[in-house]
């Protein structure tokens, strides 16, 4: 089977969509499938493409224009040129507005089927941008077979135009996400300390903060994951117990990184390390560094940094929006939140701090969730499921 996988995001790329697309485009390849991914790029010139090799997968990056519909002419005749050359058996597209519009015009053109998957911040957002509502009820209306990785995005697709959505949650390597020796707090604060370049690590390098409780957080801080939630309640939390916020990734650059810097500076005792970028190969070692995972998200898909933390046998404190609906049961896998709420953020995260056997048991049990209901070979089998429905496979 040949697989046009058209998506916005793909690694290096910052952010759960590259990294879910990716994860895809390897678990197919893996089954012995040819997947090509098509993906706009703002780092090349308009209408300049690259074809670069990436774990057995061939990536076509292209360059974006300023107007979106420029650039989704170009992203159409691209996949309608490469077909005739070598032809797809089914185009899927792993987000729902631009992407999955061109997937599933492109698809109808052709006369092939097309699949469109929702992730989360599309049908999120899409409601309430005019700009993209027509491209979002036409690939929801057209499309082969629509999927999402959440039930609450099956609930909200349907309330744009009721049709079968196929649930597909997302997968992860539980042999990889595990576990891992915990090495002393100081010799892992001075580690990263050392590794990094200002202004990385903000607060006060004084030796008592090396035995502070770790919070942790990973992917992009920025408003919508919760930062101006999180930051307060770290403030509330230091007054209890000293905490160092552990960020594992980005600051998101603009009014988020402008807030961010400014909140410290009215709060300079805050000790709060941001690593940059990580290897996946190196974030296990991260998460295990964690006393508490937060994910203090406004609005959500499936967070695959939700997954990777409970994988990791990490005790998580999140809100109840998007997918973690499906993952976090409150007090059963972690801790649940009310969102934009730092009040109960803190005072979640000062319980777990006090109370080691419930981190230990709800670590545990989100594990064990993880490895039962979020593999990667069930993510593998339910994609395979659509496309045989499709008549694709047989």
């Amino acid at each position: 089977m040949k697989i046009a996988l058209l998506c916005e995001k793909y690694t290096p790329d910052i952010g759960g969509l590259a990294i879910s697309t990716e994860r895809l485009a390897r678990l197919l390849t893996s089954a012995g499938h040819t997947v090509r991914v098509f993906c706009p790029s703002p780092n090349l010139p308009p209408a300049e493409k690259r074809i670069l090799p990436s774990s057995g997968v061939s990536v076509t990056r292209f360059g974006a224009h300023k107007r979106v519909d420029d650039t989704l002419v170009d992203w159409f005749e691209l996949i309608v040129a490469q077909h005739k050359e070598d032809p797809f058996d089914v185009l899927h597209a792993y987000f729902l507005t631009q992407a999955g519009f061109v997937a599933t015009y492109a698809g109808k053109y052709l006369g092939i089927p097309s699949v469109v998957s929702i992730r989360g911040n599309d049908i999120e957002r899409a409601a309430f941008d005019p700009s993209r509502y027509s491209h979002t009820m036409y690939a929801l209306q057209n499309a082969s077979a629509v999927t999402t990785n959440a039930g609450e995005l099956v609930k909200k697709a349907k309330a744009f135009f009721d049709r079968e959505i196929t649930l597909i949650p997302n997968g992860i390597d539980a042999e990889h996400f595990k576990p891992r020796e915990n090495i002393a707090k100081l010799t892992q604060t001075l580690r990263l300390i050392e590794a990094s370049s200002p202004p990385s690590y903000f607060g006060q390098k004084q030796p008592a903060t090396y035995q502070n409780r770790v919070v942790g957080f990973v992917g992009e801080l920025r408003e919508k994951k919760g930062l101006k939630v999180l930051l307060p309640a770290l403030v509330q939390v230091n007054k209890t117990q000293s905490t160092t916020l552990l960020v594992i990734g980005i600051v998101r650059q603009g009014e988020d990184r402008q807030f961010f810097d400014e909140f410290l500076t009215l709060n300079p005792n805050l000790q709060i390390f941001v690593t940059g970028y990580i290897a996946p190969k190196d974030l296990p070692a991260y998460y295990s560094m964690m006393d508490v995972f937060v994910h203090p998200s406004l609005r959500d898909g499936m967070p695959n940094a939700l997954l990777e933390a409970m994988a990791c046998e990490r005790a998580v404190v999140a809100t109840p929006v998007g997918g973690i609906l499906d993952v976090a049961k409150d007090s059963e896998t972690g801790l649940i939140v009310p969102a934009n709420d730092s009040g109960a953020l803190s005072n979640a995260i000062l319980t777990l701090f006090d109370d080691q056997p419930l981190r230990s048991r709800l670590g545990k049990s989100a594990r064990e969730l993880i490895q039962r209901e979020f593999t990667l070979q069930k993510e593998l089998d339910l994609n395979l499921k659509v496309y045989r429905s499709l008549g694709i496979i047989g």
